[in-house]
């Protein structure tokens, strides 16, 4: 039996990516205009890579880790931690950019280690993320803007999650084509970036679809449509999952309808239904399970575990539909601050949940998720 690293060890991912977190969302403010200091390094123009690699990836490089049980895959999470913070700390550079790129390495090899034990196209679906953050860190470190690796970053997100939800969904999985349907739009968004990236008008349309289709396959084969009827953690996750595919196929249909975007109200629409609605979303109904298998301890279930997911996704609507679509610049503003204290208010309840509840029994899970993002 080979031996998991011990918690300790894992603590200083965790730190790193937290530290990515509070800077990323600090860059927010900036990008919002609110009126906070500016350091010196331009972290606002690093908030994308350090939110999606830094704080995300490295939590999935994590898990991961610990779902491998071999001390030398927390080189992954120690990894895009150090990058991310570099990034904040320094601006848009090599250096940092070079670490993020050796996390998905790293993290490749994870997933190889992992297929050598259990084939699965749920494995494939989480290997093929970690490619995807590889090519979007390759390409900015070749000199590519970040609006150009966007598709790329969507990827990474989209397929690590998906992965992890087609293995929940073998459970209840009775559609005779649903795992064939599954390569097929995963090959469909794999494909499409590759073509954004050479091609972007057409390719970035062609990309649009293929977010719908994956999209369109998680919200008829996930178990959410049917745990949403149900009570307690079950339904909360449920409720979290379901939303974050409207905001997913919102993006689509944008990219879709509108083709490559660089900037202005579309781009900021389409980008925070993808990292926000939808990413963001994962990370805060799947925490419950997520944190007690990297730090072997409980975050029980709470009903206030709701009010940061309604503020998240209520000032989500507010800052898309009216401060995108409408044009009204305080809304999208203000709701953008929101967007943060969602975060926030999240974390709060996590640390307080944990510290105070946390000394409970809890089930321990045989199966751990693949993203931050998870069941």
């Amino acid at each position: 039996m080979t031996a998991r690293p011990a918690v300790g060890w894992r603590l200083p991912a965790l730190a790193a990516a937290g530290l990515c977190l509070a800077g990323g969302l600090y860059a927010a403010l900036l990008l919002l205009g609110t009126p906070v200091p500016a350091p010196p390094a331009a972290v606002e123009t690093v908030h994308g890579p350090v939110m999606v690699f830094g704080v995300v990836g490295t939590l999935v490089a994590l898990e991961r880790a610990v779902a491998l049980g071999r001390p030398w895959a927390l080189l992954a999470p120690a990894c895009s931690g150090a990058g991310g913070l570099v990034l904040l700390a320094a601006g848009p550079g090599q250096p940092g950019m070079f670490l993020l790129m050796l996390a998905a390495v790293v993290l490749l090899g994870v997933y190889r280690a992992l297929w050598a034990r259990q084939q699965s196209v749920a494995l494939l679906a989480q290997g093929l993320g970690a490619f995807a953050w590889y090519a979007a860190a390759l390409l900015s470190l070749a000199g590519f803007p970040v609006a150009d690796t966007v598709g790329w970053m969507t990827v990474f997100v989209v397929a690590t999650i998906a992965g992890e939800r087609l293995e929940l969904a073998h459970v209840g999985l009775t559609a005779p084509h649903a795992e064939p349907w599954f390569l097929a739009a995963l090959t469909g968004l794999t494909v499409t970036a590759a073509a954004a990236t050479v091609w972007p008008e057409a390719g970035t349309r062609l990309f649009g679809l293929a977010l719908l289709a994956m999209t369109a396959w998680l919200a008829v084969h996930d178990v959410a449509r049917r745990t949403i009827r149900g009570a307690r953690l079950p339904r909360y996750i449920a409720a979290g999952l379901l939303a974050g595919y409207g905001w997913l196929a919102l993006s689509g249909l944008l990219w879709a309808g509108g083709g490559p975007a660089g900037g202005g109200a579309r781009y900021d629409a389409l980008l925070h239904g993808v990292f926000l609605g939808f990413t963001v979303s994962m990370i805060f109904v799947h925490a419950p399970v997520i944190l007690p298998a990297v730090l072997r301890r409980p975050l029980p279930y709470h009903p206030v575990l709701y009010a940061p997911l309604a503020l998240l996704h209520g000032s989500l609507l507010v800052r898309i539909g009216l401060g995108d679509a409408a044009g009204l610049a305080a809304a999208w503003r203000w709701a953008g601050v929101v967007n943060v204290v969602a975060v926030l208010a999240f974390a709060a309840c996590a640390v307080t949940l944990s510290l105070t509840r946390g000394r409970r029994s809890f089930p321990q899970r045989t199966s751990p998720p693949a993203a931050p993002v998870p069941s």
